[in-house]
């Protein structure tokens, strides 16, 4: 009798410690409005390349996503927010840090200086998050699109963006001009210090925006025409934040980089055609329409990301294949 339930208590044991295993990484996402969560309603078009990232990881990860527009390292401690995911994190899970946008501007409530007071909440971020057991992962920022002769100064960044529609600028030449200084030296000295993983987001944007120079880069960011999209009737100039085709764009190469510094998530990442989302974070909120806008004859793979819908109605030659997450649930 004894020795029958000591083998059923070690059964029991195996079976917890495997279920415990297969818990879901969490990634953490701690930034700016160039990585945060957008509202999606009403046909909105912006979004933060973290908002969209889970559609590139299989369902093993989780991104749970705290960024915030306009915050800075030192205002995303300040207002708590830090603490918050300190709280959740759990060994094994990951934390993306990418500030930088707001810690150039001069408010004193947001303004920290590249050297001292910017690599220290940057070390705390990487220090604190090895506390718990997780593991950090330092960025830095994305570029804003400035293809501009004569470029605004690097805490001015609103010259840059939230413009209504004025039509071509005459100003643009064809190079990409940097406005981040020594802002993106930071994240990789304080990676080398502290032997934390780092990804030149910067790079990765910065390349993808100069070879498609200041025309064609437009369609990344929030540019509109009047007219263009219901959410915006007078359109658009915005040069630092991501339209829905751009976040997924920037989420992709950057998911591929990610995976060359943090070769142990490299496993997990997954590229697909089309993403759909009822939570406006894929490219598509709607199954049947994206399997309409599939093209004929080529294989196309179709990740369903989130909602429950009807199973689509797939013409004959369209080659489509769906992955259903098991946050998604298709009706038959």
């Amino acid at each position: 009798m004894r020795k029958t339930f000591a083998l059923l208590t070690a059964v029991v044991l195996c079976v917890l410690m495997m279920s415990s295993s297969r818990r879901p990484i969490t990634i953490f996402m701690i930034g700016d409005s160039t990585m945060a969560n957008k509202p999606y309603d009403g046909d909105k078009q912006e979004r933060g390349w973290g908002m969209v990232l889970q559609g590139f990881f299989t369902d093993d990860i989780v991104v749970d996503n705290h960024a915030v527009n306009g915050r800075s390292s030192k205002s995303f401690i300040d207002e708590g927010r830090w603490q918050v995911v300190v709280d959740k994190i759990m060994p094994g899970d990951y934390v993306f840090i990418q500030f930088g946008h707001n810690d150039e501007k001069p408010k004193a409530d947001r303004h920290t200086d590249p050297g001292t007071t910017f690599d220290a909440n940057l070390t705390k971020f990487v220090t604190e998050t090895r506390q718990k057991g997780g593991i950090p992962v330092l960025f830095n920022s994305v570029v804003r699109r400035n293809f501009m002769k004569n470029a605004p100064e690097n805490d001015d960044d609103e010259k840059l963006r939230d413009k209504v529609f004025t039509g071509e600028s005459s100003t643009e030449g064809d190079v990409l001009v940097d406005t981040h200084g020594d802002y993106l030296l930071s994240p990789r000295n304080v990676a080398a210090t502290t032997r934390c993983a780092f990804v030149d987001a910067n790079k990765v944007t910065h390349d993808l925006e100069q070879s498609l120079g200041p025309e064609a880069s437009k369609r990344l960011h929030m540019w509109f025409r009047p007219g263009e999209t219901p959410s915006l009737p007078k359109g658009r100039e915005d040069n630092t934040h991501y339209s829905i085709y751009g976040a997924h764009v920037v989420a992709s190469l950057l998911v591929d980089e990610i995976a060359r510094q943090v070769p142990a998530l490299k496993k997990y990442v997954r590229h697909y055609d089309y993403i759909v989302s009822d939570k406006g974070q894929g490219n598509y909120m709607d199954l049947q329409k994206a399997v309409d806008e599939a093209p004929m004859g080529k294989k196309t793979k179709i990740r369903v990301l989130h909602g429950e819908w009807s199973y689509p109605v797939i013409p004959r030659g369209k080659k489509i294949k769906l992955d259903v997450s098991s946050h998604a649930k298709l009706l038959k």
